[in-house]
C-alpha cells in the first residue's frame, strides 16, 4: 500500500483508486499515462517492478458494481524480483474505441499477452511492433471474450472445411508408432576401387 500511496502522489490525479484485497495490493489508473506510470515502476530504484507477471483483459459489462466503471480494463500483474513486492495495475479503457498504449518496449514478453487481448477482447494496443491474432485464424470475426458475444460461437468459421479437408490429406503420411515402416536394408554393394572395411576394423590400423 505504501507504494500505491507513493504512486499517487507521483501522478495525482491518474489513480483513481487503490485498495488490498486477499493480500493483494492494487490500483485503478486512467489509461493516458499508462507506459509513464509503468515505466516508473519498473525504473524507481526502491521499487523496481522488473517482472512483468501477467497481462490480460477484463470485460465488466455483466458484473460492473460499480457503475462509474469502465466496460473494458487491462491488467497488469508486476513483481519486483529485488524486492520481492508486487502491485496489481488496473487500467480502466472505453467501451466505444478500446484502446491503451503497448508496453512491449518495457517488457518484450508482453507482446504476445497484447496480442491474446486483442484477439480475445478486441482492445488495441498502439505502437505494438505486430498486432494481430495469435490464437484465432485472421479472418475470424468477432472477439470471443465479450460478454455479448454468444456461447456457441456465430456459426462454421469459413475456413474449417479447407481446414478439415488439409487435415484429412496430412492423415495419409502420418506416422503410426504401432506399425512402424520396415527400416531399409543397409546397402552391401561396394564401389569400385573401395577397399573392404569390417567392423572391427580401427581407423588407420
Amino acid at each position: 500500500m505504501a507504494i500505491a500511496q507513493r504512486l499517487q502522489a507521483e501522478f495525482p490525479g491518474e489513480v483513481l483508486e487503490r485498495y488490498t484485497y486477499q493480500g493483494q495490493t492494487a490500483v485503478v489508473i486512467r489509461p493516458g499515462r499508462v507506459r509513464d506510470i509503468l515505466q516508473w515502476l519498473r525504473d524507481t530504484p526502491e521499487i523496481r517492478m522488473n517482472h512483468l507477471r501477467s497481462l490480460c483483459g477484463v470485460d465488466n459489462s455483466r458484473h460492473r458494481v460499480d457503475p462509474n466503471l469502465m466496460r473494458f480494463e487491462v491488467v497488469y500483474h508486476l513483481y519486483s524480483i529485488e524486492h520481492r513486492h508486487g502491485l496489481r495495475v488496473r487500467v480502466e479503457v472505453g467501451e466505444e474505441d478500446p484502446v491503451i498504449d503497448s508496453v512491449v518496449s518495457l517488457w518484450p514478453g508482453a507482446n504476445w499477452l497484447e496480442r491474446e487481448t486483442w484477439d480475445l477482447l478486441g482492445i488495441r494496443f498502439t505502437g505494438h511492433p505486430d498486432l494481430r491474432r495469435v490464437l484465432l485464424p485472421d479472418d475470424w470475426e468477432g472477439h470471443p471474450l465479450r460478454k455479448e458475444y454468444p456461447l456457441r460461437g456465430k456459426g462454421e468459421w469459413s475456413g474449417l472445411v479447407e481446414l478439415q479437408a488439409m487435415a484429412r490429406e496430412l492423415d495419409k503420411h502420418s506416422f503410426d508408432p504401432d506399425n512402424p515402416p520396415p527400416a531399409p536394408a543397409p546397402s552391401l554393394t561396394r564401389k569400385k576401387g573401395q577397399p573392404t572395411k569390417f567392423l572391427n576394423e580401427e581407423e588407420g590400423a
